[in-house]
């Protein structure tokens, strides 16, 4: 049926009648992101691992650089042993192949060396493990005592008689009492 425009001009009611367009709702798909998105997690996990082998492999350099391979530590102090001469007690500390290793040149003579053998350290890339070495007053009897800190491990070596020896259990409940 066609309409004309004498048509148009008598009916009134459909003057007033508007025609709009009903809007399209867009409905993106879920899927049509997910590859997007599952990209966007792998580079952000491989930019992870990067990261953290660039940490690792700074940190190792620069305990390349600190402590060299194998890994070694110097300390001296005056701990009473054949100081006479006027010489500190020199403390070389090594990581040998995963053996803690201390040498002890008393009053820095050479020929009077020891040596304190400590753990060994398992794991992985443990021969890379530094070892720190300190004096400390440990019990009463007014000689300082050697502690090796190797990461979250102590050992203590009391200076008896001259010499360096193992914590007792005993001694080591009646120290971790008082300085805990």
């Amino acid at each position: 049926m066609a309409v004309t425009s004498r048509d148009l001009h008598s009916n009134a009611s459909l003057r007033r009648q508007v025609v709009r367009p009903t809007p399209v709702a867009r409905v993106y798909p879920t899927t049509a992101r997910l590859p997007y998105l599952l990209t966007l997690l792998l580079c952000g996990f491989a930019l992870i691992l990067v990261g953290n082998s660039l940490i690792q492999w700074g940190q190792t350099k620069l305990d390349d650089m600190r402590y060299g391979r194998p890994r070694t530590t110097h300390l001296e102090g005056w701990v009473g042993h054949n100081e006479a001469t006027g010489n500190q007690t020199q403390f070389v500390a090594m990581n040998l192949n995963r053996q803690v290793t201390v040498f002890e040149i008393p009053g820095g003579d050479v020929a009077q060396t020891r040596t304190l053998k400590g753990p060994y350290l398992f794991g992985a890339n443990e021969d890379l493990t530094p070892i720190h070495l300190q004096l400390q007053y440990i019990n009463d009897d007014k000689d300082i005592d050697l502690v090796i800190n190797v990461k979250d491990e102590q050992i203590i070596y009391i200076n008896d008689k001259g010499t360096f020896r193992l914590i007792t259990p005993q001694e080591r409940a009646a120290y971790e009492q008082t300085h805990h």
